[in-house]
């Protein structure tokens, strides 16, 4: 598995309670592109549309040998997932308070593109003060076990 993009701020703005991995449909030049770690799902979101799941505002670059005119980085991307795991999305997403977002970009033991999403709920500014003390605490904690 060859991680390509990652979502570092996920865990600190939210909860995560489940992670699911979808296939992305790109194309030949996106893919490629992708090989050479040219691509970013910083500030990508994830959204439904007529029963299907979109990715949005992920950056890929233009593939420098493509020979695509009117490429767009930012375009939506479909995103594959079977029936039961878009029933419980979208479940948990209408429940209230919940959403999906992308956790990481990889790419996995065969080769396709995957993407790590994550149904996850927003963390409040005292659950991030909370959370940075937890980590801060367990740095410490690893130090005094080192003496």
């Amino acid at each position: 598995m060859k991680i390509i993009a990652a979502n570092n701020k996920a865990n600190y703005n939210y909860t995560i309670s489940n992670k699911i991995e979808a296939g992305i449909v790109l194309t030949g030049s996106e893919v490629k592109s992708l090989r050479l770690n040219t691509g970013s799902i910083r500030g990508s979101y994830i959204i439904e549309q007529n029963g299907e799941l979109w990715l949005s505002n992920s950056y890929i670059k233009k593939y420098q040998n493509s020979s695509d005119k009117y490429y767009d980085p930012t375009r939506n991307r479909k995103l594959l997932v079977t029936k039961r795991e878009f029933n419980k999305v979208s479940g948990s997403i209408k429940q209230g308070g919940f959403t999906i977002i992308p956790i990481s970009l990889y790419f996995s033991n065969k080769g396709f593109a995957k993407l790590s999403c994550g149904i996850a709920k927003g963390k409040k500014k005292i659950d991030k003060r909370e959370s940075i003390k937890q980590r801060d605490w367990n740095i410490k904690k690893l130090r005094l076990l080192k003496k």
